[in-house]
């Protein structure tokens, strides 16, 4: 049972790398931000539609690899509707998870990116979409880096 979902959430990450959901400049949206992981290359904009404190819509652009990309697409599915708030708890959560492998809480198709804790120098690939968009949040003009910066408030 425990390898079949670990096949099933290896799938779903290769199939959002494959076919990235949100992948794009996001028309109308009024905040964005760049991140870039310089030991793998990764680099990716999210652009977001902010409302007051709800996040409307997000996308993403750019390129990396396989885990990167996933996280990005993954996220920019689960977080439409939520507040700054919310997401910010989140990021707390899939932290946790990617670092730590600690699950807390149901997180849905983020629980796909849970096996990454397993690979330490693959957890910053799939956390550089979350903190370019804690950054898109906070209006942050300069690019975060997995190496510099990610301590956002």
């Amino acid at each position: 049972m425990l390898d079949e979902l670990k096949d099933l959430y290896q799938e779903m990450i290769l199939d959002h790398n494959r076919n990235p959901r949100n992948f794009g400049v996001l028309e109308g949206a009024n905040r964005s931000a760049r991140g870039s992981n310089p030991l793998c290359g990764d680099h990716y904009t999210i652009y977001a539609r902010i409302d007051g404190e709800v996040l409307r819509d997000i996308s993403f652009l750019g390129s990396g690899c396989a885990i990167s990309k996933a996280s990005a697409s993954i996220l920019t599915g689960c977080l439409k509707g939520m507040t700054k708030a919310e997401v910010r708890m989140l990021f707390d959560k899939v932290q946790a998870m990617l670092v730590g492998g600690r699950m807390d809480g149901d997180l849905g198709k983020l629980a796909a990116l849970a096996g990454v804790h397993q690979f330490p120098a693959r957890v910053k690939c799939a956390m550089l979409p979350w903190h370019a968009l804690l950054a898109a949040l906070e209006g942050v003009n300069s690019p975060v880096s997995t190496e510099t910066n990610l301590a956002l408030p």
